[in-house]
């Protein structure tokens, strides 16, 4: 990325630093984080590169040689005044940017950045929190700023809200900017604490799958914004701050004192906390093998309660189960993306296969299936 930096953007010099953020695969708790509840991340091993060199004066170039979704290699160019009216791609580097010296009052130096990626984008793991958090966290030390990671992940979180308008909560942040290789983070976003817990998958014999559907979300556009207001309005119903003041055995009381859909919005929401919780305390006792049919059990409450899946991902999560997963799910904010499946290591290559067979038969678009690990959070690399 050195070399190429200067080939796309001109100069003697190299840039002043590489730093990288990673996608997130959720194993567990899904739509909690706006809702006060927990979740489990984790961190994975596909990172999104941005090298940065500063310049003296106002302007912001930045390219990519990542090519997927229309995105193609090409200098976008604007000024530290005019970051927040981006679009497309660039939007998440400028953004954080336009962000940044916002919320921290600084001016801040021009740059040149270009990015590179290997997480896959559209497909529920977080391509987007990776780009602005490999971003900030550049800019944070290029520009002296001295923040600490739950201030980035605040600051994260505007970009997603106000810069792209998708309005998101704060896992994918916290997941990108928190992780240590072989945890997941144990997320409460009620109490704002976040703990690091051992998977020991590798121990196991265990390995996560990302089984891609093709089938592309958009939260800036699509039905993400549209259970946000059900859940609020479940909570308004509800008399509480978030549906996380409500207990597991408190969801039927609120059966036909709310519209019926409302009420399967707040079931999902509280039956998943309680099943991040329950994953935690497996993982943390050792006994990560015993995770499997929770997470089945929470793909059902995403597909029935939330309906947030679709018929591609339905029929991955039923292949990989009946191949021999020892459980599976949507994971992400869901209306297409991905489904993960925890496996034996050992099975690996025939469950993927198998399961890759079995959408396709379905009438679906053929999966693209592979593995991730638990990784560490972002980071200067060079």
């Amino acid at each position: 990325m050195r070399d190429e930096l200067q080939a796309v953007f001109g100069g003697t010099e190299g840039p002043d630093g590489v730093w990288s953020a990673p996608g997130r695969v959720n194993l567990i708790g899904e739509h909690t984080d706006y809702n006060g509840g927990l979740a489990l991340p984790f961190a994975i091993d596909r990172r999104t590169s941005v090298a940065v060199r500063l310049r003296d004066d106002d302007r912001i170039r930045v390219a990519t040689d990542f090519v997927d979704r229309g995105v193609v290699p090409g200098v976008i160019e604007s000024t530290l005044e005019t970051a927040h009216a981006s679009t497309g791609w660039s939007r998440y580097v400028l953004g954080a940017a336009h962000v940044l010296r916002r919320e921290l009052g600084v001016p801040g130096r021009g740059f040149e950045a270009l990015v590179s990626s290997t997480v896959p984008v559209g497909v529920g793991v977080s391509s987007s929190a990776a780009l602005e958090s490999a971003t900030i966290v550049a800019l944070d030390e290029l520009w002296g700023l001295g923040l600490d990671r739950r201030e980035m992940v605040r600051l994260g979180q505007l970009v997603e809200n106000e810069v792209v308008g998708a309005p998101t909560g704060t896992l994918d942040q916290s997941a990108v900017l928190l992780a240590q290789r072989d945890h997941a983070v144990l997320l409460d976003f009620r109490d704002g604490t976040a703990e690091q817990v051992p998977l020991g998958f590798e121990a196991a014999g265990l390995e996560i799958l990302v089984i891609d559907s093709l089938v592309r979300h958009d939260h800036a556009t699509g039905g993400y914004g549209e259970r946000r207001r059900e859940c609020e309005e479940a909570a308004r119903i509800a008399g509480v701050p978030t549906l996380r003041e409500i207990a597991v055995d408190d969801i039927e009381r609120w059966a036909g004192r709310m519209p019926a859909h409302v009420h399967r919005r707040l079931r999902h929401i509280v039956t998943d906390t309680d099943r991040a919780r329950r994953v935690a305390d497996l993982v943390r006792a050792g006994r990560p093998r015993e995770i499997g049919p929770v997470l089945t059990e929470g793909h059902a409450s995403q597909r029935d309660d939330f309906e947030d899946s679709v018929p591609a991902i339905d029929a991955a999560v039923d292949a990989a189960v009946a191949a021999g997963a020892l459980g599976a799910r949507l994971t992400g904010g869901g209306f297409g993306g991905a489904a993960i499946a925890l496996v034996d290591r050992a099975e690996t290559a025939r469950i993927a296969a198998s399961t890759a067979d079995a959408v396709e038969a379905a009438g679906h678009a053929r999966p693209i299936v592979f593995t991730v690990h638990p990784s560490d959070g972002a980071r200067r690399d060079a």
